[in-house]
């Protein structure tokens, strides 16, 4: 299984915020928003503190799925 962020994507595109606005804004290092574009598992603080900012559920944001 592997992680996807699409629903975090298509969020951020319908409250029309930008990648580089929602890592700043978040304070996200740049190494952990290459893991989130890369579909890389993040820490769950990381998560928890963009469900925070959304006051949305994990499974909001992200979607396990099968590997191919």
């Amino acid at each position: 299984m592997k992680i996807s962020y699409k629903k975090l994507w298509i969020m951020l595109a319908e409250k029309e915020i930008s990648k580089q606005d929602f890592r700043e804004k978040l304070q996200i290092a740049s190494g952990t928003m290459t893991k989130l574009n890369k579909g890389q598992e993040v820490s769950m603080s990381v998560i928890l503190r963009i469900c925070e900012y959304f006051d949305c559920n994990i499974c909001d944001i992200c979607d396990a799925v099968k590997s191919e």
